[in-house]
């Protein structure tokens, strides 16, 4: 490697450098310039760098161009800052830093790094890696040698934010309830990227999945929030930069304020782009909820590159290992944030609040949510990061919920997370999964998942909605493959097929992949029609993977993170028409049936009217016995429900819903007693979508088959 590249500066000239203020943090315009407050207690020297002249800086910039350093030579504790004069709205900077350079102890300034500010709201384009991030030459002493090639050339410039403008996405709010929300989770990009009614032109961008044929979709589906995978600025990564590939999904955040680049129609557009989608969004009556990173960021492990916290204060931003030397890895990504740092969280928080007032956005989901609440001892729902949240005046209200799990000890932490918090229930899935393939004792999951899984979530004042309900998310395979394929087909990530989980639940009946053949078509079909009804009727939250409802596959890719193409994207060009009708009619259903959606769980307690809110059948009539429940024979069982004994809101729910689960064969089902001169009508059969009317008695059950039935006055 050659010495120090030449960097462009100019002199700051007769910018006037005062003290400011050390709040808030990052480049803040005001009328005379900017304010600018770095966290930094480490570092002897933190500097303001400006790109291009006066009158460049406030418009596209200028990569490769003239850079302005100017020192901010006044401090405040742990923050450095300054007020410097004459930055225009639109400005582009970064920063540099200058301390110790002692990585076995942790401490890795490298002033010839420029460093994304923290706290920026806009990038001029997207972060993708590059050998001159790269903070030290690797050799056989590890990473002790500083790399001093110029960053600059390479890193993405920090833009000053420009004044808001249009409508404002946070004044139409649909202020949904958490117990009647339908969640479509979806890629901001893959939703629109193929999709014919969208002009290509603008196809894969923010402004794409703000056309009225998304929306409509929506719309007409059903559903009234989407969660929406990470839209906050992200780094592709080394391997997938030198595979040639990209980071589709974004699990690795480099600016948590500034909406990703890429997604942007119009070149240094996505902060107005993204504030027009959620206001579309809002005013179809459709909550936005963000997949949201604050466990690590994109800077990798020791020999990842230096771009932000790693520059600026390395020992407070990480938590490390090894005297310094290395970082701790419970993320499997590299590194682990320092959530129960105060000045970490207070970015965490910041962050957080910045979307809400700016964006508009009406939750939050955690990715690897145990590692934020990890103290010194280990996982606490106690933790700090979950009491600060909860007296957030501007959070109050805010859907949050967790992936309650991480890959450190004592991570996976289901069912652990404190009021209000919802969590994604993946043993919903899998026990939804394995007693459709026909394991033993699957009705006992589907019972249990049916009541919103109250043994890992009725405790400490929790609702029923805490419970996530999914049988497929973007981490792993689309509905069609679960029921198409036996195992993963992850080549085209170039990891060998060893990326992705190898313990699916899945069956693909008999033939690996698409068939020609009727009866396992049709067989699918079914399967997959019993088990979104399954999660269309179960107390808790429902989320749909986006394209379920089509029929989308994935061609057997399990991890389809960097498959930013037609793998990962939505397939629009032959959808399942009749699927959409059946899943819209089970949204409708749902929506019609408040029985379905009650915050309180249902114990089987006598309410009011003397009903109790839940009973159970077996086909025959009667109750099912201990021995019924473990006999894995047992593959017909139904449930009786009412509103919930107790509750307030619950027990005045008129009328009751009859839900019968038939993973085995054919057979007859009685009906218990309707009540006085009123009859069971049907709401769903998966098994005959296109049935409805007042139910028969008994009702014949087909093999594979979810019964819905609503009780309606007697003819």
């Amino acid at each position: 490697m050659s010495g120090s590249a030449v960097r462009h500066e100019v002199t700051a000239g007769s910018r006037e450098v005062t003290a400011g203020r050390s709040w808030p943090l990052g480049v803040t315009a005001d009328q005379g310039g900017a304010n600018v407050a770095v966290w930094a207690p480490e570092a002897t020297q933190v500097t303001l760098c400006l790109f291009g002249s006066a009158s460049t800086v406030a418009g596209s910039g200028d990569a490769a161009g003239a850079e302005e350093q100017i020192p901010l030579p006044f401090r405040d504790g742990d923050v450095w800052h300054a007020h410097v004069a004459n930055v225009p709205i639109g400005a582009h900077y970064g920063l540099r830093a200058d301390g110790p350079n002692r990585p076995g102890e942790g401490l890795r300034f490298n002033p010839h790094k420029l460093l994304i500010d923290p706290y920026a709201r806009i990038l001029d384009r997207p972060v993708r890696w590059d050998p001159m991030m790269s903070g030290f030459e690797f050799g056989p002493d590890d990473d002790l040698v500083m790399d001093r090639r110029d960053g600059a050339p390479v890193s993405p410039r920090c833009i000053l934010a420009r004044p808001v403008s249009g409508p404002d996405p946070a004044a139409n709010r649909p202020q949904h309830a958490l117990a009647d929300l339908v969640i479509y989770e979806t890629h901001v990009k893959g939703i629109s990227a193929t999709h014919p009614e969208v002009p290509e032109e603008i196809r894969g961008t923010y402004t794409g999945m703000a056309h009225p044929a998304i929306i409509d979709h929506l719309t007409s589906l059903g559903v009234n929030a989407v969660e929406l995978l990470p839209v906050q600025a992200f780094l592709d990564d080394q391997h997938l930069v030198e595979n040639g590939l990209t980071n589709y999904w974004g699990y690795q955040p480099i600016a948590w304020f500034a909406p990703e680049p890429r997604y942007a129609h119009r070149t240094g557009d996505a902060d107005s782009e993204l504030r027009s989608l959620v206001h579309a969004l809002h005013e179809a009556g459709i909550e936005v909820i963000l997949d949201v990173i604050y466990n690590h960021n994109g800077e990798g492990d020791e020999r990842g590159p230096t771009l932000s916290l790693r520059g600026l204060h390395n020992t407070g931003y990480y938590r490390l290992i090894d005297e310094g030397h290395h970082y701790v890895n419970i993320t499997g990504t590299g590194n682990t944030l320092r959530a129960d740092h105060p000045m970490v969280l207070r970015l965490i928080l910041d962050s957080l609040r910045h979307w809400v007032q700016h964006y508009g956005i009406d939750g939050f989901r955690f990715d690897l949510a145990t590692t934020v609440g990890r103290t010194a001892q280990g996982f606490d729902p106690s933790a700090a990061f979950f009491q600060a949240v909860r007296q957030d005046p501007v959070l109050a209200g805010i859907k949050l919920i967790a992936e309650p799990w991480d890959l450190g000890s004592g991570g996976y932490q289901l069912g652990h997370f404190p009021h209000p918090w919802s969590e994604w229930n993946d043993w919903y899935r899998d026990g939804v999964r394995r007693a459709w393939r026909g394991d033993p004792l699957g009705q006992v999951a589907l019972a249990s998942g049916l009541l919103g899984s109250a043994r890992l979530f009725d405790h400490s004042d929790r609702d029923a909605t805490a419970s996530v309900n999914f049988v497929t998310a973007h981490d792993g395979f689309t509905l069609a493959d679960v029921v198409s394929y036996a195992r993963k087909h992850n080549e085209a990530n170039l990891e060998d097929n060893h990326d992705g989980h190898d313990d699916n639940h899945t069956d693909n009946f008999g033939v690996e992949g698409p068939s020609d053949d009727e009866q396992v078509r049709s067989a699918r079909a079914r399967r997959v029609r019993g088990m979104l009804t399954t999660l269309l009727v179960s107390q808790g939250v429902p989320m749909l993977l986006a394209g379920d409802e089509i029929g989308n596959s994935q061609n057997g890719n399990n991890n389809a993170y960097a498959q930013d193409n037609p793998i990962g994207w939505i397939d629009w060009s032959s959808p399942d028409l009749d699927l959409l009708t059946f899943v819209r009619h089970l949204i409708d259903v749902r929506r019609r049936l408040p029985v379905l959606r009650q915050r309180t769980f249902l114990h089987g307690r006598e309410r009011a009217d003397g009903h109790l809110d839940v009973v159970w059948h077996r086909p025959d009539g009667e109750v099912p016995t201990q021995e019924d429940w473990h006999d894995p024979d047992f593959r017909v069982v139904a449930a009786e429900l009412r509103g919930a004994a107790g509750d307030p809101a619950g027990e005045p729910i008129s009328g009751a819903v009859f839900v019968i689960f038939n993973v085995g064969s054919d057979a007859d089902v009685r009906l218990p007693d309707a009540g006085d001169r009123l009859r069971w009508r049907l709401e769903v059969d998966s098994a005959r979508p296109d049935s409805d009317g007042l139910a028969p008695e008994p009702y014949p059950v087909l093999a594979q088959s979810v019964v819905v039935m609503s009780t309606v006055a007697a003819p």
